[in-house]
């Protein structure tokens, strides 16, 4: 009887201590990742899974069961961070939604936004009472941007501008009853410059760091040019706008990850505040000025940004 206990005891022992080692030794088996400034590390009671940015949840559950999102570590260069960005909950209740970490800190990232719209009619017919209607007509834009991350998922920049707008108006033959309008040749186009510092808040949406939505808050200011030409008593009329604009506009987007380094951004204004001053002359004759200021609440199809971005 004792020498079955013994022979027993000496085969569970060793079990027991296999069991015991195994985890450590997968754990300094897992390779080390290159190639990537952000590799994902769980560590949970001296255990660590390492994998590249993309790497899958299921992974991580199966071989780290109990570790929870906020236990989730990333390394970002020589510092190890929570993947999950601690920030305030002023609301009443917590939702558990989180902000994961989609950019990090200490990066710089260069951008471009470029938007263009073309309209063209040649003889159209609207309604019953308008005919003859030749416009064309193009919007163009370019904003060239730089931008450094000073926090996680925040970052500030400044932005160039550049917009052109251009209409031609061949023809337009109004016919009411007793109205009876006729409008010809008549141009107009405008240029603006503009300068603009941005502040730029992500909310990362999962943990693979490829989408994210963001809130823009931009203090801009711009002046431009505008020309107006048609024709008075048969002869032509020429009148000129110099423009003075200063803005503040909130822009919501999302941005997407093409690639480790690549990203695409829309983002539109909802909301702005202005003050805007205009000067006229007409064939070179100075006829006045005046000044606007007030909100915009509302979706503006004219602040419509799309664009790319690197990330270094």
């Amino acid at each position: 009887m004792t020498m079955k206990n013994n022979w027993k005891r000496h085969i569970i022992l060793p079990v027991v201590a296999l069991m015991t080692v195994m985890p450590s030794v997968l754990a300094a088996e897992v390779p080390e990742t290159s190639g990537d400034d952000v590799t994902n590390v769980v560590v949970r009671n001296r255990v660590e899974v390492i994998g590249t940015d993309s790497i899958d949840a299921n992974i991580i559950s199966q071989l780290a069961p109990n570790v929870s999102v906020g236990d989730e570590k990333v390394i970002v260069g020589n510092d190890t961070v929570n993947i999950i960005i601690p920030e305030r909950n002023f609301g009443r209740f917590d939702r558990g939604l989180f902000n994961y970490l989609f950019i990090p800190k200490g990066q710089w990232s260069f951008g471009l936004d470029v938007s263009y719209g073309e309209f063209n009619s040649d003889d159209i017919e609207l309604l019953s009472f308008i005919g003859d209607f030749d416009f064309g007509g193009s919007v163009f834009s370019i904003d060239p941007y730089i931008s450094y991350f000073f926090a996680h998922n925040q970052s500030i920049g400044m932005r160039l501008g550049y917009t052109r707008n251009k209409a031609d108006l061949g023809n337009l033959t109004v016919d009411i009853e007793d109205l009876d309008l006729s409008l010809q040749n008549i141009d107009y186009h405008t240029e603006e410059y503009s300068a603009a510092v941005f502040y730029r808040h992500y909310i990362g949406l999962d943990r693979s760091r490829r989408w994210a939505v963001f809130n823009e808050t931009a203090l801009e200011f711009s002046s431009g040019n505008g020309y107006f030409e048609r024709p008075y008593n048969g002869v032509p009329r020429i009148t000129e706008t110099v423009t003075t604009e200063v803005r503040m506009d909130f822009s919501p987007g999302i941005c997407y990850f093409v690639h480790d380094y690549v990203s695409f951004n829309l983002s539109f204004g909802v909301f702005g505040l202005h003050w805007k001053k205009w000067q006229q002359t007409t064939d070179h004759v100075e006829e006045g000025s005046r000044t606007s200021s007030g909100a915009d609440f509302k979706f503006n199809l004219f602040n419509l940004r799309m664009g790319i971005a690197v990330h270094i």
